[in-house]
């Protein structure tokens, strides 16, 4: 039965790494809130990687329309790298959150965890942001709004276990943390839209495989803490205000093979490293082009003024290569919704050439050609200093020497890796799903991630 939508609704969207239609069987509170409501096929976009489709979510808008192409974002006019940092001014689109307020300043909004949300306008903001010290420690902290919260969630719950939040010991802490912080947060003025994201599936399916036991434990692990709290904001704002939406970010391959492309562009000739005593660093600034590895998709950066000759060049060392499934260029980019112009302009965070993997391949960001020569932070984990995702954080390395802090430290072995995405399956581009307590809110048999936005927004009348 379907019944009206609530006068004054209150509205969780929750975001979810790795949700798969199939998983539902694992998640009971899922599968009865898709039962009672809707459960539709979602398609994510290209690409599949968490900024991006939390860009695509949180404004309604493509890649080529609110920027955000990968991971990390860099500058062309400053050949500046940033990996995870980049605050909410990364984004050329209105979020989701502002297109409500400047439609009905009423309206309380909170964007909980959201990834490049540092300084956004919601109400209530959270997300991790520690402070880096003098003597090279951290201090665990979050940003939030307003300032003071943090402080005050920390005295209820503890900090946020960051160190459960990624790495070879992340777990289901961290999405805990993340609903109870945001429960204690929203118990006074509950907000009617906050958007929170809950990364724990995102954990076994790249360390063990999307199909291997500790990935099917995950799903009952997420779902029991789902149920709680949705349970538990129920009892803030009523059951019978509260829509409940859940959109999964993106599906979770089975890979056997990597894709080394910033090591293809060192053979060619076009990288350049530097050496140093703590092992060779890529030199963004001398080399010709290299490459930005995230997952399943490389963006490759050429030097300023390059001729279509060069970017033609470049392309063709990665065409016809075991584990590339497409090479993007030009007017492709374009036509991929991931450039407004062709080729990409100085502002553009989109690489003049776009590497795809086939669906069994993912990237590593690796550029080094023996191993005795990686850097020092290739062992440890470290999210900002590596030019690319680096999956292999997840696994531990118990044959090598413990790490200055004390930890195992981080394998170069790529085969450990077990799960990734990025690149769409052209033949089901609608690879995870979109959930609803109401039916009525989900119109049509099918979504695009860059719809879901349109949703929120006619539930408020916006």
């Amino acid at each position: 039965m379907n019944f009206p939508l609530p006068a004054f609704p209150h509205v969780l969207l929750l975001s979810i790494p790795g949700l798969r239609l199939e998983d539902l069987a694992r998640m009971p509170a899922l599968s009865a809130l898709a039962g009672g409501g809707a459960c539709v096929p979602l398609a994510p976009g290209l690409p599949a990687l968490t900024c991006p489709v939390q860009a695509t979510l949180t404004t309604g808008a493509r890649p080529s329309g609110h920027g955000v192409v990968a991971n990390g974002v860099f500058h062309r006019t400053t050949r500046h790298l940033e990996m995870w940092i980049s605050p909410d001014s990364v984004h050329q689109a209105t979020r989701l959150w502002d297109q409500l307020k400047s439609a009905r300043p009423d309206l309380r909004t909170a964007a909980w965890f959201a990834l490049q949300s540092k300084h956004a306008t919601a109400d209530l903001v959270c997300m991790p942001a520690p402070k880096h010290n003098p003597d090279g420690s951290e201090t665990m902290w979050c940003h939030t709004r307003p300032e003071p919260l943090y402080g005050k969630l920390r005295q209820t719950l503890g900090d946020f276990p960051l160190h459960k939040f990624w790495g070879p010991i992340a777990g289901i802490e961290s999405s805990r943390w993340i609903w109870q912080s945001f429960i204690e947060a929203a118990r006074d003025l509950p907000p009617h839209f906050a958007y929170l994201y809950l990364p724990h599936l995102d954990y076994a399916a790249q360390r063990t495989g999307p199909d291997s036991p500790p990935a099917h434990a995950a799903c009952g692990e997420l779902d029991a803490e789902i149920e709680k709290m949705i349970a538990s904001y129920a009892q803030i704002v009523g059951r019978e205000s509260l829509i409940v939406l859940v959109a999964g970010e993106y599906k979770i391959r089975p890979v056997s093979q990597t894709l080394f492309p910033n090591r293809v562009l060192r053979e060619a000739g076009l990288l350049s490293v530097i050496d140093t005593p703590d092992g060779e660093i890529l030199d963004q600034q001398g080399s010709f082009a290299w490459a930005l590895a995230d997952h399943q998709v490389s963006h490759i950066y050429l030097q300023k003024n390059a001729s279509q000759q060069s970017v033609d060049e470049v392309a063709a060392l990665f065409r016809g290569r075991a584990g590339v499934g497409q090479v993007l260029t030009g007017q492709e980019l374009v036509q991929s919704q991931l450039s407004t112009m062709s080729p990409p302009g100085e502002k553009s965070l989109c690489g003049d050439v776009v590497v795809i993997s086939t669906l069994d391949s993912w990237q590593s960001y690796f550029y080094w050609l023996d191993d005795a020569k990686a850097p020092r932070f290739a062992r440890t984990i470290d999210i900002h200093r590596k030019p690319g995702y680096d999956p292999l954080e997840l696994h531990f390395d118990r044959t090598t020497k413990p790490t200055p802090g004390g930890m195992p430290g981080i394998p170069l072995d790529t085969s450990l890796v077990k799960g990734s995405h990025g690149a769409i399956d052209p033949l089901e581009p609608y690879e995870t799903i979109f959930l609803a307590s109401h039916r009525s809110v989900v119109d049509g048999d099918r979504l695009r991630m860059d719809e879901v936005a349109g949703i929120v927004r006619k539930v408020f009348g916006v």
